[in-house]
């Protein structure tokens, strides 16, 4: 039975980086809508006539956001529907709220949760200083946004529960609070591939 993982969590907390180094170990499919949307994104932000980097604002989330999940999902559920495990990295801050999602999604495939596993590592660091350390020390373009805003911002940073119907053993909350990724991989690990 292939997987379908998602890595969920804020901007800073390691969830690409944990991801990618499952996907890499584990040679599965990896999907990050951040680069699967990027090019689409600066297209459609240019021509509205606002920063092409801009990944946070009220207007990117207008604009491009529902996109962006779109792309990413066909994209994975295509290599789901191959039997190849797959990896997706987003936040998914709405679509982890909403209980009949994931079977919604897998449902465009003919697939459901009896013939797919699918597990949520859920990353998240301690507290909110260390997830602007860690966002200030990546110098992003796409993060000026979020440093500007900040008051605004860290509220998307509060951990959510994942609402869809999956057993316990399915979802892992993991802190990568840890200078070193090791620890926090070898809990995903562990709890995605048990």
């Amino acid at each position: 039975m292939s997987k379908l993982i998602f890595f969920l969590g804020g901007a800073g907390s390691g969830k690409t980086t944990l991801a990618n180094a499952l996907s890499r170990k584990h040679k599965a499919a990896f999907f990050d809508m951040d680069i699967l949307l990027r090019p689409a994104a600066e297209a459609i932000m240019t021509l509205q006539g606002l920063d092409p980097s801009d990944r946070d604002s009220p207007e990117y989330k207008r604009l491009c956001r529902d996109l962006g999940y779109r792309i990413t999902m066909d994209a994975a559920l295509d290599n789901v529907q191959l039997g190849i495990d797959t990896v997706v990295v987003g936040p998914f801050t709405k679509e982890i709220g909403t209980p009949d999602w994931i079977k919604q999604e897998l449902a465009r495939i003919g697939r459901s949760l009896d013939d797919t596993d699918v597990r949520v590592a859920y990353i998240y660091l301690a507290n909110e200083a260390l997830y602007r350390q860690r966002i200030t020390a990546r110098q992003s373009p796409l993060d000026e946004w979020k440093l500007e805003n900040w008051d605004a911002f860290t509220a998307s940073l509060a951990r959510k529960q994942v609402a869809w119907p999956l057993p316990a053993s399915a979802v892992a909350y993991i802190d990568n609070s840890d200078e070193s990724p090791d620890i926090a991989f070898a809990e995903v690990e562990q709890r995605i591939y048990e």
